[in-house]
């Protein structure tokens, strides 16, 4: 649509250099980008949950994780308390109304892989809140002792990667490369 409306401004003798189109789900179902000058995909570069919910992408195509450290326990209230809340990973409910909610982020472990049930349903300005949605928060403090590291995947990779200047990216031979960002919208 976007390249037929240039073509009929163009035929009205006015200029339309630029035809610009945006989305991730657009970028990823064009059929073609012939006439298209520009493509604004969003968080294409990273994917989230809320693509992943969409059927945009797999779940081991989500490229942007917080790294977060667990810094305590309330076993009477089956949480897990990390040091990464709303500051680090923002307070988008995305998932809420999808086919599966995922609460603030998506709990993994330092390697990455999903803990089944595990996701940060709480969020402070400094602190996330884990539960495990099982309800079995009998061992908590075993299975999550303070000092273990974590993962969590965003609900909306731009909102959560915002809050940082730079991003440690990692290869895959392992190497981690420190990418600086532009600042700014």
């Amino acid at each position: 649509l976007c390249v037929s409306a240039a073509e009929r401004i163009r035929q009205a003798g006015l200029p339309c250099p630029e035809v610009s189109i945006g989305s991730t789900p657009t970028a990823l179902s064009a059929q073609g980008l012939a006439g298209v000058t520009e493509v604004r995909a969003g968080v294409y570069v990273f994917f989230d949950l809320v693509m992943h919910n969409i059927g945009v992408c797999g779940a081991d195509e989500l490229a942007l994780s917080v790294l977060t450290t667990v810094i305590g326990h309330q076993q009477d209230k089956g949480w897990v308390i990390v040091d990464a809340g709303w500051m680090a990973m923002s307070r988008d409910r995305g998932t809420q109304r999808q086919r599966q909610d995922f609460g603030y982020g998506q709990v993994c472990t330092e390697t990455g892989e999903w803990i089944d049930g595990a996701r940060v349903t709480g969020a402070n300005q400094e602190h996330g809140i884990i539960t495990l949605a099982t309800g079995d928060s009998t061992d908590i403090t075993g299975r999550f002792p303070i000092g273990s590291r974590l993962r969590i995947l965003p609900n909306h990779a731009c909102a959560t990667g915002a809050q940082f200047p730079d991003y440690h990216a990692c290869d895959a031979e392992g190497a981690v490369h420190i990418w600086s960002r532009l600042h700014g919208w």
